[in-house]
């Protein structure tokens, strides 16, 4: 099972230039306080991070298995944020990428 090994976790250069790191730090603390053992995880995540009522929404989307979450926080959104995000689990190296740095 993806993201059950963790053993190093990286932000790409995309993700460290367009996301404070408090952003970047909120994908581990939902990844292992809310999806890991209560959700199946693939070795591919997608997130959306969208605009709630001007506060940040990432919204966590899994197509196979026909799985939305939503995760509101008071952060304020920001428009330059990047719509999508990935969260990729390589043999128990996770990394945060932008769909254009990460070919699915």
């Amino acid at each position: 099972m993806a993201f059950d090994k963790t053993r190093e976790r990286y932000a790409s250069f995309g993700i460290a230039t367009s996301l404070p790191h408090q952003i970047i730090d909120t994908f581990w603390d939902l990844l292992d306080n809310y999806l890991k053992g209560v959700v199946p995880l693939d070795d591919v995540l997608t997130f959306h991070l969208v605009n709630h009522r001007d506060n940040l929404r990432f919204r966590y989307m899994d197509s196979e298995h026909e799985i939305v979450i939503d995760f509101d926080y008071k952060t304020p959104f920001d428009p330059f944020y990047p719509e999508t995000v990935h969260v990729v689990d390589d043999l128990g190296i996770e990394t945060i990428l932008l769909p254009h740095e990460f070919d699915l």
